[in-house]
């Protein structure tokens, strides 16, 4: 490809709302276009790399015995309905209705096609295990899109798929689908870890998440250096501290003037936060049935030293989803906010954590502005609705498996894998006959990748200050002839263009550099676009003798005779790509 011809151009800045690296450099490199907030056009650069991974990507799912099938974008919404996700999932989903006036869906996911597919062609045990899969494109309106490719609202996913008659048959596709998956993150260059997660609106039984640790991710992993225990924050576990406990104290009204938060008012008492009960006000969205949804004030109740958890709350009361109350809706409740507790609250959801529970004589809210109660304890004081681990792990806490302190860092989910079991099959009457002639539930697998976030993420890990480095394997270009036009003769752009014609015989991916452009705007831009090879064809170089070749990103270069360059490219490309190929491993699956 000449880069006279490409569909597109670079970019010396980047637009001011560019925040994330890969947002800045791929826009800047032409490799996408912004059409509307979580809406991109990929151009022919980004789609030579998005080509790249997906091949990985098929080859992956090919290894581990999946086959290729292609569901539709726009489903109808019976489907749905069947599965009860029409009713549980919020506005992320875009309904609509077609010419005939039927309720139809832009596919979120695809549990459900895959379903109605299964449910079609599978009849008898002897046409399982199965494991099908495609690279189709998703819909989610979601309302915070950022990053650039990292969180969009159009994405293309792979996503497979597998069908079980047994929970041992799932858990071998599951593991397969978990190696697999750490093969395709180390083939694109991209380092990831697989942490435990919350199943969320998929459902199921267990989740593991492939996670990139990088500042501008929006998921928290929290883990621990000693022994390896990861998980998302969602989920996470931590050896809580023990529970004081003494003989219970009568309860006592006190004047906390200017103590509306947890530390005013341990600093006025004069007492560590840990002997505070802390009420965190919520409003759920509950589904009663299939057609109601009801939103239900929640108190939340920790101890004073720790925070809480969201995704924790909304699974204990099964929210279909969660928000901060309003201060109107705390008042309307009979509490005071700043001053508020579970004690003579009527109509409310009482949550307490199981620590905050465990621990007696806290300090609470009086629900009365300026006021505290001393010694509030659970089941004396207030009841409550339910009692659970409500609370959020963070950088301090003990580790659940060896007490080792634990940390945190920021992380960007590039994959997920689900053990769907059978909340899909029973629903939705996938079913086959086993060798008894007794009709049983197809056990499901789910295991999605983001293709368009695997790119972006690639971007953030391979970079430098002047543009992207690409990895071998997904790069657009192997090797990019960059020439130096001289005005006093012909000789560099003939040397050029036949190396060009010579790469293309050989099979070698090129990328031409002819423009008429200055030698410092293409060394910008050949930097910038991040081709992993460079020739530099110009008079300096055929004067010593061929022309000059440098790696991306190295400060070295050499000059390689002409009649040996389309050799020497061939060996740089064939030792990078062995590199990957060396970085390969079995890697050790961990619930």
């Amino acid at each position: 490809m000449r880069f006279s011809q490409i569909f597109g151009h670079t970019l010396k800045e980047a637009p001011s709302d560019a925040q994330a690296i890969s947002h800045q450099y791929l826009i800047r490199g032409g490799y996408i276009h912004q059409v509307a907030a979580g809406l991109f056009s990929y151009l022919p650069l980004a789609r030579r790399v998005l080509n790249k991974i997906e091949g990985i990507l098929h080859e992956e799912m090919a290894a581990i015995g999946g086959q290729e099938v292609t569901m539709p974008v726009v489903l109808p919404a019976d489907m749905w309905q069947e599965s009860g996700r029409w009713y549980t999932i919020g506005s992320e989903m875009t309904k609509f209705h077609d010419r005939k006036d039927h309720d139809m869906v832009l596919a979120m996911t695809h549990e459900e096609a895959l379903c109605n597919l299964a449910s079609k062609y599978i009849r008898s045990h002897k046409e399982l295990p199965q494991l099908v899969y495609h690279i189709q494109t998703k819909w989610r309106d979601d309302a915070r899109p950022r990053a650039g490719l990292i969180r969009v609202r159009e994405f293309k996913m792979k996503d497979s798929y597998s069908l079980d008659t047994s929970w041992e048959g799932l858990d071998k596709q599951y593991r397969a689908h978990y190696q697999s998956y750490f093969n395709i993150f180390n083939r694109c260059g991209l380092d990831v870890l697989a942490v435990k997660s919350d199943t969320g609106m998929m459902g199921g039984k267990i989740a593991h998440e492939f996670m990139y640790l990088t500042p501008i991710g929006e998921d928290t992993i929290i883990y621990c250096d000693n022994c390896g225990y990861h998980s998302n924050r969602q989920v996470a576990d931590f050896k809580k501290p023990e529970a004081v406990k003494e003989d219970l104290k009568e309860l006592e009204k006190v004047e906390t003037p200017n103590s509306k938060t947890i530390e005013e008012l341990a600093d006025f008492l004069e007492i560590p936060e840990s002997r505070t009960a802390k009420a965190v006000f919520m409003v759920a969205t509950v589904q009663e049935d299939n057609e109601t949804e009801v939103e239900k004030f929640i108190i939340a109740i920790l101890r004073g030293d720790m925070n809480l958890n969201e995704t924790k709350l909304a699974n204990a009361v099964k929210a279909k989803d969660l928000r901060p109350a309003h201060e109107d809706e705390i008042k309307a409740a009979g509490a005071v906010p700043g001053y508020g507790s579970p004690v003579g609250i009527k109509g409310a959801i009482v949550v307490v954590d199981d620590l905050a529970a465990e621990s007696t004589n806290l300090v609470g809210g009086a629900n009365e502005d300026g006021y505290h109660l001393l010694n509030v304890n659970c089941g004396r004081d207030f009841k409550a609705d339910l009692v659970i681990d409500i609370t959020a792990a963070e950088t301090g806490h003990r580790c659940i498996e060896c007490g080792h302190v634990l940390e945190a860092e920021k992380a960007v989910e590039v994959g997920n894998i689900f053990k769907l079991g059978t909340r899909y099959s029973e629903a939705m009457n996938v079913t086959y006959q086993d060798k008894n002639g007794k009709v049983q539930p197809v056990i499901m697998g789910s295991y999605g990748i983001g293709v368009g976030r695997l790119l972006s993420c690639v971007v953030e890990q391979h970079h430098d200050d002047y543009g992207i480095k690409w990895p071998i394997s997904i790069a657009p270009f192997e090797v990019e002839i960059v020439l130096l036009h001289d005005k006093k003769g012909t000789e560099a752009q003939d040397v050029a263009e036949t190396l060009y014609e010579e790469f293309k015989a050989a099979g070698v991916e090129v990328l031409f550099d002819d423009r008429k452009e200055s030698p410092g705007f293409k060394f910008n831009d050949a930097d910038l676009v991040g081709i992993p090879l460079r020739l530099t064809v110009g008079r300096r170089a055929l004067d010593k003798g061929g022309v000059e070749f440098k790696l991306r990103g190295s400060k070295d270069n050499e000059i390689v005779p002409v009649d040996k360059a389309v050799e020497k490219i061939k060996a740089e490309i064939e030792r990078l790509h062995k590199e990957i190929r060396d970085s390969l491993q079995t890697v050790e699956y961990k619930d």
